[in-house]
């Protein structure tokens, strides 16, 4: 199998092409977090992924315990005085061997590839991502509710994947693309449209306004 961090830096190096791409404007659109721009969210990725526990947490103290105004920090250094530097700072980071604090390297999987449809979907950008990469994402979701409360959101259903050989739970069946499976796990609801099925408008019942707090 392919090591985790291999697919994690392919995706970086996947989302940083697309990136130089953009037009200037595009980097102020508003990305499927919605509190944050395409840029936001680059810097993001980029803040997340320099982190180490020792800095994130005494960071995280100094915020008291405030994870937005620690995450809000990160982000402004790491994007830097321009959109040229925010690219540049995403590309530096492309092969760091650093797991999420709290998680470890699928987590870091996940937070790669749903941030890049965080980015993607809103800019009308596809990707055929690998169904390795998907497959150990989703089912490292439909396990856990760490961090983003995945399994409480697809609690009861029989998820299926139409385009990989990806099943999970049952119940009434809710069907589509792996990347939308993934994606709707994460929070958001864009990827709904992207589903079918009889227990779709139960798993769509489950979304609430906020998406933000999805986001990490």
């Amino acid at each position: 199998m392919t090591t985790l961090w291999t697919l994690i830096a392919a995706e970086r190096r996947a989302l940083a092409d697309d990136l130089a791409e953009l037009a200037d404007a595009d980097w102020e659109a508003r990305s499927l977090c919605t509190d944050w721009t395409i840029r936001d969210v680059v810097a993001h990725l980029t803040s997340w992924a320099r982190l180490t526990p020792g800095p994130f947490l005494r960071s995280l103290v100094f915020h008291g315990f405030n994870l937005k105004s620690t995450m809000a920090e990160d982000m402004t250094r790491a994007a830097g005085a321009s959109i040229h530097e925010t690219l540049d700072n995403f590309r530096s980071v492309q092969d760091f061997v650093r797991p999420v604090p709290g998680g470890g390297a699928v987590s870091m999987l996940g937070e790669t590839v749903v941030h890049a449809e965080d980015i993607r979907r809103p800019l009308g950008i596809q990707r055929s991502y690998p169904t390795e990469a998907l497959t150990l994402i989703a089912d490292s979701y439909a396990r856990s509710n760490y961090p983003i409360g995945a399994k409480k959101r697809v609690a009861g259903l029989a998820l299926r994947a139409t385009d990989a050989e990806w099943r999970h739970g049952s119940g009434l069946p809710v069907e589509g693309p792996l990347s939308a499976l993934v994606v709707a796990m994460a929070g958001r609801p864009a990827a709904l449209a992207d589903l079918t099925g009889e227990g779709l408008a139960q798993l769509q019942s489950r979304f609430g306004a906020d998406t933000q707090g999805a986001t990490r």
